[in-house]
């Protein structure tokens, strides 16, 4: 086991109390199938290499769940208020590690043989995809970074299980799965000149009070979660 599996075999044995609350507060949504924490964690990395910036309203449409058409899906506003916090702050938590070239993915752990569940951070990656799909295609001809995003491709397709790999090169991918997931994401991340270290430098400043709520309100911030 190499030193950054072992990083996040800790991370994932000492989950702080404010993750746990915000994975149970995902669970309460009233959806048919809200994200779980290591969905949204790679949905938030996901916006922050992204080449192109994704309003807030938009990307907090997709966590609040189809169902709720983008509106906040919690009836006291002091939940909302909370819930829009807590996504803020991991999301700027992810952009200082990115920034550092420190990336601590949060990954859930399958309980009979103690293996990380990578495949949930990497669906919620492409959440984050899917909404500027163009953006990212121009990377297969960018050689700083068509190799790891291949990588990154051949993850997603395993996790939705429409990959061509046999079952011997599926164990070899399994094995280095975490290692390979944040290397490519932090070269995607800081390839020289690209775009995606702006646009993630820009989601981590911090909102302006006259600025639209990242909860998705339409309000300004300082009259709703700010």
């Amino acid at each position: 086991m190499n030193e950054m599996d072992v990083k996040v075999r800790r991370m994932m044995m000492r989950r702080p109390a404010r993750f746990r609350r915000l994975d149970g507060a995902l669970a309460d949504l009233p959806v048919e199938h809200p994200m779980l924490l290591s969905e949204l964690d790679g949905f938030l990395t996901g916006l922050l290499v992204l080449p192109d910036a994704v309003p807030s309203a938009e990307w907090m449409a997709v966590i609040w769940g189809p169902e709720t058409d983008g509106v906040p899906a919690f009836e006291d506003p002091r939940d909302v208020q909370w819930f829009a916090a807590a996504v803020a702050a991991r999301r700027e938590e992810i952009a200082r590690d990115l920034a550092r070239g420190k990336l601590q993915p949060i990954l859930d752990v399958d309980e009979r043989n103690g293996e990380p569940l990578w495949e949930d951070w990497i669906v919620g990656f492409a959440d984050a995809i899917a909404l500027r799909p163009d953006a990212w295609a121009v990377l297969a001809d960018d050689r700083e970074r068509a190799d790891s995003w291949s990588r990154i491709e051949t993850l997603i397709e395993v996790a939705f299980e429409d990959s061509a790999l046999d079952s011997v090169e599926l164990d070899a991918l399994h094995d280095r799965a975490v290692h390979d997931l944040i290397a490519a994401v932090h070269r995607l991340y800081g390839a020289p000149g690209g775009a995606a270290s702006d646009a993630a430098g820009t989601a981590a400043a911090k909102i302006g009070r006259n600025d639209p709520c990242p909860c998705g309100s339409g309000k300004k911030h300082k009259r709703c979660c700010g």
